[in-house]
Parts: structure tokens; C-alpha cells; sequence
């Protein structure tokens, strides 16, 4: 990964709080919305769920994900050309005895401080994402295939 790659994933990640989830749900694709933040230590994202969602009984079923992060729209660049980050992750409910939960929950309420309301409900649950494998597309012409190890790099550059 070059130095380039590694600000454009970076950016992409610390800029947007919200994210494509890409489930299978009875055998199907399907992709909803989410809130993300991203673990201390880069090695990780972070989404609370709803039980009722269907993306988290999804992830129950079959953890193996795929996260979508693009940069915002802009008028002067093609939507072809938007950078976009696509994680593909296994993801793993945490207990309130999980040792990541503390750094989970601070990850996540550190970038939405209204979600301390849910975290308090029963229904609510955090996931730890893990990639497995990152795709940046930084515009045309400008895609590469990452590894876990790049993500937490760049995200600690």
C-alpha cells in the first residue's frame, strides 16, 4: 500500500459515519444502513444493531459481511469516480464480558454520544466487524486489493 492509498482509506474511514451492510438474509444479498466507528487499535469496526434488524440476525446466521464506505458526492467528480472502500468482515456480537466491549463501546459512543440511550436497551447490541479484505477504489483507474494489516496501518497513520 502506498502512502497515497493509505491517506485516501484513512480519510474515507475517519470522514463517514455511516456505511453500507452487506448480509446474506435467506439466501439472499441484502444491504441496509449503519453507523460505524472504528476500533482504537484499527484492527476493527464497530456497529450497533438492533435484534429486530434483519441485518443482525443476518450476521447471526452467517457472519461473513461486506461494508461499503464511500466519500461524500461531489459536483465536480463522476459518481464512478468517488473513493470507496468496500471491507469485506466477519462480524461477532459482544457480550458485556467480552474483552473488546470496553473499547467497542468507547469507540462507538465517542463518535455517537446520542447512542448511550440505546446502549442501555436489552435490544441493542454491539458487533465487532474484522476485515478479512479491503478493495479501494480511489478513483478511476486507482483500485487495489488491501489486507487487514494495510487497514490498521492506515488507520494509525
Amino acid at each position: 500500500m502506498n502512502p497515497t492509498q493509505a491517506a485516501t482509506l484513512r480519510a474515507i474511514l475517519t470522514s463517514q459515519a455511516n456505511a453500507a451492510l452487506g448480509t446474506l438474509h435467506d439466501g439472499e444479498p441484502f444491504v441496509s444502513m449503519v453507523p460505524f466507528a472504528i476500533l482504537p487499535d484499527g484492527k476493527g469496526l464497530v456497529i450497533h444493531v438492533s435484534g429486530l434488524a434483519a441485518h443482525t440476525k443476518d450476521m447471526l446466521h452467517h457472519p461473513t459481511v461486506s461494508l461499503l464506505v464511500m466519500a461524500p458526492q461531489d459536483p465536480e467528480t463522476p459518481p464512478q469516480a468517488l473513493p470507496r472502500a468496500t471491507v469485506q468482515c466477519t462480524a461477532r456480537q459482544l457480550t458485556d464480558e467480552d474483552p473488546v466491549y470496553p473499547a467497542a463501546r468507547m469507540s462507538y459512543l465517542g463518535r455517537f454520544p446520542d447512542a448511550e440511550m440505546t446502549m442501555a436497551l436489552g435490544d441493542f447490541s454491539l458487533f465487532v466487524l474484522t476485515p478479512l479484505a479491503v478493495r479501494l477504489v480511489g478513483g478511476f483507474a486507482q483500485a487495489a486489493n488491501l489486507t487487514p494489516l494495510n487497514l490498521e496501518q492506515a488507520l494509525a497513520g
